[in-house]
């Protein structure tokens, strides 16, 4: 994982705080990282609503990418930078209007910005489906994240 070309990117990825509420953000199980799944809220930053109505495109996308920023976040509090080889899977979540159904073009803004972070690494498996999401967030992102051994 380089952590440079997120800096790059303008995202930091200090480790996010373990605990929340009564499970974690991430869990490790032998050469794996699974992150519970990730909401588009960082800092000031917090994107909520239907994609397809309240949402646009770009903005959605934009939600995914920030989702899988705070997945590697998450993986961050219980692996080291350097121990994380690549994402695995994908798991993207679209809180989708009546009718909307580019699910997976919105998700791409998660693969595009792992791609980057995880540079010269094949790229990951993937779902993306539309649903509705608690909160009304608009998009939802988890992780699994292989580790070098």
């Amino acid at each position: 994982m380089n952590i440079t070309t997120a800096a790059k990117l303008g995202y930091d990825l200090s480790p996010a705080p373990l605990q929340v509420l009564t499970f974690h953000a991430a869990t490790r199980v032998g050469s794996l990282v699974f992150t519970s799944g990730q909401i588009p809220s960082l800092g000031d930053l917090a994107i909520k609503g239907k994609v397809g109505d309240d949402v646009d495109l770009a903005t959605a996308q934009k939600a995914a990418e920030v989702c899988a920023v705070n997945c590697l976040r998450a993986a961050l509090a219980v692996a080291e930078a350097d121990e994380i080889e690549r994402v695995a899977k994908l798991f993207g979540m679209v809180n989708v209007a009546p009718g909307f159904n580019d699910t997976s073009t919105v998700i791409n803004g998660a693969t595009d910005f792992l791609n980057s972070v995880f540079e010269g690494q094949p790229s990951h498996a993937r779902s993306a489906v539309g649903m509705v999401l608690p909160g009304d967030w608009a998009v939802e992102v988890e992780l699994v994240l292989a580790l070098r051994q």
